[in-house]
């Protein structure tokens, strides 16, 4: 019970921070997809870095366990479902997690898109034999995989370098590409509408 009460409060103030930077607002997110406004990619750019670095360096200190870490497999289907994911992520102006952060906030339209995503899930399962036949859900690269070798972690690395620096490394990345990314890309800040 303690982990269900904790889940749901960390999920609950995951939501707000979600809210607060405005990742449930479509018409942020249009104007990070087109590049006028990217302080949302600024965040979500420092929030990964962060991420990252304080889980590679809690592991390489013993603070965090690395039999925690889960690493899907790796799959063609994954990269048609990246691409599928990010064409309605345009579209919509919400990703999974934004979209319920959205329908908890009171926005009407977020429950047309949780619907689609369920439908979406359901289309998937009902198709599940004929994805698995057509061989995009093979293991490709070993399955499960990570750029480099952690140790203790019971995934193989693509390259004999240390994961926990290379993550690392790549999480300060982030950081600085954070704070190096200018506020836009193209055009004139683009105005945002206000949640319905």
């Amino acid at each position: 019970m303690t982990t269900i009460l904790l889940a749901i409060v960390i999920g609950a103030a995951f939501g707000a921070v979600l809210d607060r930077v405005g990742a449930s607002n479509p018409s942020y997110i249009n104007t990070m997809l087109n590049l006028t406004n990217l302080n949302l990619a600024k965040t979500i750019l420092l929030a990964i870095g962060t991420g990252s670095v304080l889980m590679f360096g809690g592991q390489m200190l013993g603070l965090v366990d690395v039999g925690h870490m889960s690493v899907k497999t790796a799959y063609l289907g994954v990269f048609l479902g990246g691409l599928l994911l990010g064409a309605g992520w345009a579209l919509s102006g919400y990703c999974p997690g934004t979209g319920v952060v959205a329908a908890a906030s009171g926005r009407k339209d977020a429950l047309f898109f949780i619907a689609g995503g369920l439908l979406g899930a359901a289309a998937y399962m009902v198709s599940y034999p004929a994805w698995k036949a057509s061989g995009l859900l093979d293991k490709i690269a070993g399955g499960k995989v990570t750029l480099g070798t952690v140790p203790s972690a019971k995934y193989e690395g693509l390259t004999a370098l240390p994961g926990d620096i290379l993550g690392i490394v790549l999480g300060l990345g982030f950081v600085a590409l954070a704070f190096a990314l200018p506020k836009r890309l193209m055009g004139q800040p683009a105005q945002t509408q206000p949640a319905e």
